[in-house]
């Protein structure tokens, strides 16, 4: 069905504009066009310097206004049995359009922490909502084996949910331009607890505590998954998910370590999105009974 591959196609570049994103900030460029929704007065400025980037994610950000608009015309179409998803669809365009506004007054009102960061905390939100889209538009057409009893899909949703607070605190740390408050790792001025005097030192270590907290939890859940459940395509998503968070921690101290070079940093915010949407994904996918049901991935038969 089109509208399916239009979700995976919103998914996919919702994780580019998101990395994007990110480069516009590494490379202090997000107010190289000190106007919205033009850049100097024109939509076609001498793409240079930040103004590069900056107006290519406004580009990216209008390409996937108009790649969302197809997706939900075309739920609209072919989701009559199924009209939830056509709704959704419709909220994720509301999402889309507000966070775009959100992003214009980022530049209007040159970068406040508290609009720069809904803006992050929007784009996570569509991200969310169009990878459920997109897993529950997956066609299946066989059974599956029992699920082992372990509550696979809360505990994605829960963790989803937690991947989204820290992003949304990384976002936090990086508007207030904390990302250098704790300039070494894997302590916080020299100390295990370090003295939190100012707001840029709290942001950054509760990031980071947060961060380790989570990685268990992350890892636990998917060796949880991996060894108790038996259908093959939730085990290769746990094993996904595990490597994610690993690097994604990994990029954290890269990150500090570089001095907040452009590229883990941008990478960093890349992979705590791509963990977002796998926890989704497999909270989405996972069998709710015994018996397929329309809207789940199912196995292979042998």
């Amino acid at each position: 069905m089109l509208h399916a591959r239009a979700f995976k196609v919103s998914v996919v570049w919702t994780l580019l504009l998101l990395y994007l994103g990110s480069v516009v900030h590494a490379t202090e460029s997000s107010l190289a066009c000190p106007d919205w929704p033009t850049c100097f007065g024109t939509m076609l400025p001498e793409m240079t310097g930040g103004v590069f980037w900056e107006h290519l994610h406004r580009l990216v950000a209008g390409g996937l206004v108009l790649m969302f608009m197809l997706a939900t015309w075309l739920a609209y179409k072919e989701t009559r049995a199924r009209p939830w998803i056509f709704r959704a669809s419709l909220f994720g365009m509301t999402l889309l359009i507000v966070q775009s506004v959100f992003g214009g007054l980022t530049v209007i009102y040159e970068l406040p922490d508290l609009i720069s960061t809904t803006h992050l905390s929007l784009a996570l939100l569509f991200l969310a909502l169009a990878t459920l889209l997109a897993s529950s538009t997956i066609v299946i057409a066989d059974s599956y084996p029992a699920p082992s009893g372990f509550r696979v899909r809360a505990w994605a949703m829960v963790l989803a949910g937690f991947v989204f607070v820290q992003s949304v605190l990384g976002g936090l740390v990086r508007h207030m331009d904390a990302g250098m408050a704790c300039p070494d790792v894997p302590l916080c001025l020299g100390q295990i607890l370090p003295p939190l005097v100012n707001a840029p030192i709290t942001i950054h270590f509760f990031h980071r505590l947060l961060a380790i907290l989570l990685a268990a939890a992350v890892l636990w859940f998917a060796h949880r998954v991996y060894w108790e459940e038996t259908w093959l395509p939730i085990r290769r998503w746990a094993k996904i998910v595990a490597i994610l968070v690993v690097l994604q921690v990994t990029l954290g101290f890269v990150s500090v370590l570089t001095l907040l070079a452009v590229i883990p940093v941008s990478l960093h915010t890349l992979l705590a999105a791509c963990l977002l949407a796998s926890l989704i994904h497999m909270a989405t996918i996972f069998p709710r009974s015994s018996a397929a049901t329309p809207g789940v991935l199912a196995p292979p038969t042998n």
